[in-house]
C-alpha cells in the first residue's frame, strides 16, 4: 500500500492535486498533511485528479471533508475528477457526490 502526491499549479491558477496509489487509514495522514500545508502556502483553488487513484476508504473520504471544510473557510473551492467508477460509487453511496463537485 502506497500513495505518491504529486501536484502542479494549472494555468488557471488551480492546485491540481493528483493522489497516486491508495488513500486508506495509513496514507490518510500524509494526504492530509500535504494538502493542508499547500492550501496554506498557496491560497488557491484545487482540483483532485483521480485518475491514478486507485482506492479510497472511509478515512480517505473523512480527510477529503475536512479539506472541503478547510477551503471553505478560505472561500476556496474543490473540484475532483476523473474517478474510476469503484470510487465514484462510494462518493454516491455516502452522498457525497452532492457535496463534492464531481466531473467526469
Amino acid at each position: 500500500m502506497s500513495l505518491e502526491i504529486k501536484y502542479d499549479v494549472t494555468s488557471d491558477n488551480t492546485l491540481e492535486i493528483q493522489p497516486i496509489g491508495e488513500v486508506d487509514i495509513y496514507t490518510s495522514p500524509a494526504l492530509k498533511n500535504k494538502i493542508y500545508e499547500l492550501i496554506e502556502e498557496k491560497k488557491l483553488d484545487i482540483l483532485i485528479n483521480g485518475n491514478n487513484l486507485d482506492y479510497i476508504d472511509s478515512t480517505g473520504l473523512g480527510i477529503l471533508m475536512g479539506i472541503y471544510k478547510k477551503l471553505k473557510e478560505n472561500n476556496l473551492n474543490i473540484k475532483i475528477t476523473n474517478l474510476k467508477p469503484n470510487i465514484y460509487k462510494l462518493f454516491d453511496i455516502t452522498g457525497l457526490n452532492k457535496i463534492f463537485n464531481i466531473q467526469e
